[in-house]
């Protein structure tokens, strides 16, 4: 296709508007212009064309037969745009709300709250993805992400949800007395881990402490995590939100704490966002933290 040669989408849209109802005044309304841009746009297709499409000639204007025959091609073409742009979109809109997280937010934060969105909600469907690797929304794939760090993630837009920040903790019988003092004495520990995270690995080593000298550990799904810890398994690092009434309860006792401006995040592509993950958004804000 000569796209050059194609004259402006403006005058064939008035062109159809006017083809429709035969009306100036009514063309514009419905372009929500007046009637005069329509006009105007009329005589810059005609000049376009270097065709006459319009007889002015009595009260009200008629299409001429070039201009029958063009109106006939563009109702014909716009009512098939129109068709596709309505069938993608809906699709669109109909598409299940894709959430990512890791699974100690899915198990700990989102699951308990869940209910109350599906009550408020329930024309949405919900896939709620639970994994521990960084997930980017992308336009027709992920709608949002829900991810623990201090945002500014490069290529997608951040705003903080619940802010927190790491504790490393055990059960109390793991370290009686609580003799751990200094990050080195943990190595003698067994550790478990959320599997996809590096959150352990990053701690120890911003202490200058090799993860690798660990004497064993287990990486386990998120949501097990502090279910391995209560059990004395291992040492354990998580958001400290997730683990406030088992330190407050005596199950677990915190060995140190992380505050860095860190938390878990609403994490979005910057693209517009669907109805759904608007409407999931808006929730997300209104919940207790």
């Amino acid at each position: 296709m000569n796209w050059m040669k194609m004259p402006p989408l403006a005058a064939l849209r008035a062109f159809s508007a006017f083809a429709d109802s035969r009306n100036l005044v009514d063309a514009g309304a419905a372009l929500n212009v007046s009637h005069a841009a329509v006009s105007q746009q009329l005589r810059l297709l005609e000049k376009h064309m270097g065709l006459k499409l319009l007889d002015r000639r009595g009260r009200a204007m008629q299409l001429t037969a070039e201009g029958e025959e063009l109106a006939r091609a563009l109702q014909t073409g716009f009512a098939r745009i129109s068709q596709a742009v309505e069938d993608l979109t809906s699709a669109r809109e109909a598409r299940p709300l894709h959430v990512t997280c890791t699974p100690t937010f899915a198990a700990n934060w989102l699951m308990p709250r869940l209910a109350q969105f599906r009550t408020a909600q329930p024309d949405i469907d919900l896939v709620i993805d639970p994994t521990g690797g960084l997930v980017d929304p992308t336009p027709g794939g992920v709608d949002l992400g829900l991810r623990f760090g201090t945002g500014g993630w490069p290529g997608v837009e951040s705003e903080m949800l619940v802010r927190s920040g790491l504790v490393i903790l055990a059960a109390p019988d793991l370290v009686p007395g609580n003799r751990v003092t200094a990050p080195e004495d943990l190595l003698s520990y067994p550790w478990i881990e959320e599997l996809g995270t590096t959150e352990a690995t990053q701690w120890l080593r911003k202490r200058g402490i090799d993860d690798a000298k660990i004497r064993t550990r287990i990486a386990l799904p998120g949501n097990l995590l502090l279910d391995g810890a209560r059990d004395g398994q291992g040492i354990a690092v998580t958001v400290r939100v997730f683990a406030e009434p088992d330190l407050q309860a005596g199950r677990l006792v915190e060995l140190f704490c992380e505050e860095e401006g860190t938390g878990y995040h609403i994490v979005t592509h910057p693209s517009p966002l669907r109805r759904p993950a608007r409407a999931f958004i808006r929730w997300l804000k209104q919940q207790d933290i």
